[in-house]
C-alpha cells in the first residue's frame, strides 16, 4: 500500500466523509474507547455489505460537517454537539437495530486496570481462591473476610469490590488479576442516531410496535376519561356516552310501557327468568348452583364493560 502525504490523506478523508453523508441517510455515532485496531478490523469485516465504519480526528470531522452545512445540509448541524471524545461514524442504508446488534456482538473481555473507570459493578464471589496463606494480609488490606481451608484462602462472603462509574484502585486491580478475573467487556458503544434528518437516543431503537400500540391505547383511555369527566364529547368518549345513554333509555323502557326491539329481550327476561334458564345448557347435577352463579356473573360483567350498571 502506497503511503500518501498528509495533505492528500486529508483530502481523501474529506471526500469519503462527505460522500458517505450524502449516500447514507442513517448514521450512528459510536464510542470507541478501549477498542483495539484488531477489534475494529473484525467489526468492519462483519459490517461489510451492511454498513461502513469511519473514524477520524474530531477537528477534521467538524470541519467537514461545517462545509456540508454551508453547502445546503443544515440538518447536519445536529451532529456537531456530539463530536467529542473518542468516536466514530457508522453509515448504513439498512435496519439500524440489526446493524447495532451486529456491532455489539464484538465485545472483548479485558482485565481491570488501575485508574480505569468501571463500566459495570464488579463483585467477587465467596469461596476458595486457590491462593496460599501468605496472601492473607493482602485480603485484610481490602477488608475482605477470609479463612484458611485446606491450606488455601477462602473468601467467606460475596464482596462488592468496585462500583460502576468508580475508578479501579491498584489493590482492586491486583486482586482481580490474581483471581484471574477479567470483569470488563469493551466494544463499540452506540451514543446517538441520526436518521434522515432526525437525531435521537439509542434506546429509541428498542421500541417495538407493541410499545407504540400500548402507549397509544393508554392515551386514548386518558382522553376518554377526561372527556367523560368534563362532559366534552370526543371521538374517544362518544362510544361511552352512547352506551351510557342506551342503558338509561333501556331502564326507562323497562319501568314503563315504552318498548323497542332492543328492550323486548330485557322485558321478557324480567317477566319470566325461568324461560331463559330452561334454554341454557343443563348443568351437571353436582354443581347446578355454581353454574347459575357463573352465568349471572358473566352477565353482570358484560353490563359493566362501559363502566355503568344496567339501570344507571
Amino acid at each position: 500500500m502506497v503511503k500518501v502525504d498528509k495533505a492528500t490523506w486529508k483530502a481523501n478523508y474529506f471526500t469519503k466523509l462527505m460522500k458517505w453523508f450524502n449516500e447514507f441517510p442513517k448514521v450512528m455515532i459510536v464510542g470507541v474507547d478501549n477498542v483495539g485496531s484488531r477489534q475494529m478490523q473484525l467489526i468492519r469485516i462483519a459490517l461489510r455489505g451492511k454498513a461502513e465504519l469511519l473514524n477520524g480526528k474530531n477537528t477534521m470531522i467538524r470541519k467537514a460537517l461545517n462545509l456540508m452545512i454551508e453547502q445546503g445540509r443544515p440538518e447536519l448541524e445536529q451532529l456537531l454537539p456530539h463530536i467529542k471524545g473518542n468516536i466514530a461514524f457508522v453509515f448504513t442504508n439498512g435496519d439500524l437495530k440489526e446493524v447495532r446488534d451486529l456491532m455489539m456482538d464484538f465485545k472483548v473481555k479485558a482485565p481491570a486496570r488501575a485508574g480505569a473507570v468501571a463500566p459495570i459493578d464488579v463483585h467477587v464471589n465467596k469461596g476458595p481462591t486457590g491462593m496460599g496463606p501468605e496472601k492473607t494480609t493482602f485480603f485484610q488490606a481490602l477488608n475482605i473476610t477470609t479463612k484458611i481451608a485446606r491450606g488455601l484462602i477462602e473468601i467467606l462472603s460475596d464482596v462488592h469490590l468496585v462500583k460502576v462509574g468508580e475508578k479501579v484502585g491498584a489493590s482492586e486491580a491486583a486482586l482481580l488479576n490474581m483471581l484471574g478475573v477479567s470483569p470488563f467487556q469493551y466494544g463499540l458503544e452506540l451514543l446517538q442516531v441520526f436518521d434522515e434528518g432526525s437525531m435521537y437516543e439509542p434506546k429509541v431503537l428498542d421500541i417495538t410496535a407493541d410499545d407504540v400500540i400500548s402507549h397509544f391505547l393508554a392515551g386514548v383511555a386518558n382522553v376518554a376519561a377526561v372527556s367523560l369527566s368534563i362532559g366534552y364529547p370526543t371521538v374517544a368518549s362518544v362510544p361511552h356516552i352512547i352506551a351510557h345513554g342506551f342503558k338509561n333509555i333501556l331502564a326507562v323502557a323497562i319501568e314503563t310501557d315504552i318498548t323497542f326491539p332492543q328492550a323486548e329481550k330485557a322485558k321478557a327476561y324480567i317477566a319470566d327468568p325461568t324461560a331463559f334458564a330452561s334454554a341454557a345448557p343443563a348443568a351437571s347435577d353436582d354443581k347446578p348452583a355454581a353454574a347459575a352463579v357463573v352465568q349471572e356473573e358473566e352477565e353482570e360483567e358484560s353490563d359493566e364493560d362501559m363502566g355503568f350498571g344496567l339501570f344507571d
